[in-house]
């Protein structure tokens, strides 16, 4: 097999155990290409990217790609002279970087493909209830996640795995999967094959305004919502005008309580749902820390609905 010269393209920590797998490969890493430094916080530093932190600990150039547009960028990826790029949580690529290497451009995508084409398709596996999930490798093209697969892997969705659990799990299954097949590529050992596009569902981006809780649904669909939100961005929902975010709570699928409303049984604070109820376990006013359903039952008194 003879070894590919590969430009590297992500920021998150996501993308870190794929850029270790290949950096310890016998494929040469000519480059690693990331988001510029951001500053965090009011005043303070600016912070690299995870990927960027990982490429300069190992001992890899690093390009800061502010504008992928930008001739300077294309130039320098041209005198990389790359046979591929490989692309694992980063920005969408304009056709004139796409046509750069030799063999292409390939990515890794937190999903069964053509299910969850988007920005964030572990949360909305787990808030639409999916079963399973997994990771696919495919060619880029100039739309987005929609080229043709080369690889996949299956994994089993727990009924109560959070978002940040499951990413977890696939960033190293992921990797484990993209090294195989980088190593395919090289020996020209894989198949393309087109996606069903009849069979494709999106992954939206996540904002303030599709991450509120609807208590009208049920009692599992809350608690999918809650737990593909957590650890970030977090569901919430308003308590007297404040935003309440939700970080836990489990479902109960016989209550007659309506929707949206508040009732402490014993130890446990309850909230109704379109069918059933969840129990709210844990969730955090503004500016205090997180605190369990009782505490927050037990500091209000008399409790008013969700909203």
């Amino acid at each position: 097999m003879k070894p590919l010269q590969i430009v590297f393209m992500g920021s998150p920590n996501f993308a870190v155990p794929a850029l270790e797998k290949l950096s310890a490969s016998t494929h040469v890493i000519k480059s690693v290409v990331s988001n510029p430094d951001k500053r965090r916080g009011r005043g303070g530093m600016p912070v690299p990217t995870d990927v960027k932190k990982k490429a300069i600990e190992i001992g890899l150039p690093v390009i800061d790609a502010e504008d992928l547009h930008s001739a300077k960028l294309h130039q320098q990826l041209i005198e990389l002279k790359p046979d591929l790029i490989v692309i694992v949580a980063f920005r969408i690529l304009p056709k004139t970087i796409l046509e750069i290497p030799t063999i292409g451009a390939i990515n890794l995508h937190a999903s069964l493909l053509p299910k969850y084409r988007g920005a964030a398709p572990i949360h909305w596996a787990i808030i639409n209830g999916e079963k399973e999930t997994g990771c696919t490798i495919f060619f880029l093209d100039e739309k987005v996640d929609t080229g043709e697969l080369i690889n996949q892997i299956k994994t089993d969705i727990g009924p109560y795995e959070t978002t940040g659990e499951l990413y977890d799990r696939l960033k190293i299954m992921g990797a484990d999967l993209l090294l195989d097949s980088v190593n395919d590529i090289a020996m020209g050992n894989y198949i393309k094959q087109p996606q069903v596009d009849e069979l494709a569902s999106g992954a939206p981006k996540l904002f303030r305004e599709n991450t509120r809780i609807n208590f009208e649904k049920s009692a599992e669909d809350v608690h999918n919502f809650i737990r593909g939100l957590y650890p970030f961005p977090l569901a919430w929902c308003n308590y007297k005008k404040m935003k309440v975010d939700i970080h836990e709570a489990e479902p109960l699928f016989e209550s007659d309580i309506p929707p949206g409303h508040l009732q402490l049984t014993g130890d446990k604070l309850l909230v109704g749902c379109g069918s059933g109820a969840v129990e709210i376990k844990k969730l955090q006013l503004p500016g205090k820390k997180r605190m369990t359903g009782t505490d927050f039952a037990n500091s209000y008194g008399i409790l008013v609905p969700f909203e």
